[in-house]
């Protein structure tokens, strides 16, 4: 009986090769559900009704909103912070992948740690964003590995 191990050597390759594209895959996959679950997390948290002051929305006659106290996630009264939220999975050059969120409003980070004068105080929402997503994404990364 003879064994040819140079194919037996090229299938266990291809073997290896297929299963780490399919991981890889899965991956990707996983970690844009879990952006996807940081975003939702995140609309959740920015909306509903706050304790703070009325307000008159700036620019308008008579138009008012309820703002935020300090310690509450921020109110929404244009919507733009609580809409520019986008869902985005990023990989490393070491084959890892990083699940995240990101905003471009300029003013988030006042809202998330207040100003160094305190004349505005915190409004943090990152933490809550975080904890109302964590379950989720847990059960996403913790799913069976699924060979194709």
């Amino acid at each position: 009986m003879k064994i040819d191990v140079k194919a037996t050597n090229d299938l266990f390759a291809k073997a290896v090769k297929d299963a780490v594209k399919s991981a890889q895959t899965q991956a990707q996959s996983r970690a844009i559900r879990a952006s996807n679950e940081l975003r939702n997390s995140a609309l959740r948290v920015l909306r509903g009704q706050r304790t703070g002051r009325v307000y008159r929305k700036p620019f308008t006659s008579k138009a008012t909103y309820r703002a935020s106290a300090p310690g509450e996630p921020p109110a929404v009264r244009s919507g733009a912070l609580r809409i520019s939220w986008a869902a985005r999975a990023i990989g490393k050059s070491d084959g890892g992948i990083v699940a995240s969120i990101h905003t471009d409003v300029k003013y988030a980070p006042i809202l998330q740690e207040g100003t160094k004068d305190g004349r505005i105080a915190a409004r943090p929402f990152e933490e809550p964003i975080i904890e109302g997503a964590k379950d989720k994404v847990m059960a996403i990364f913790n799913e069976p590995y699924l060979n194709k």
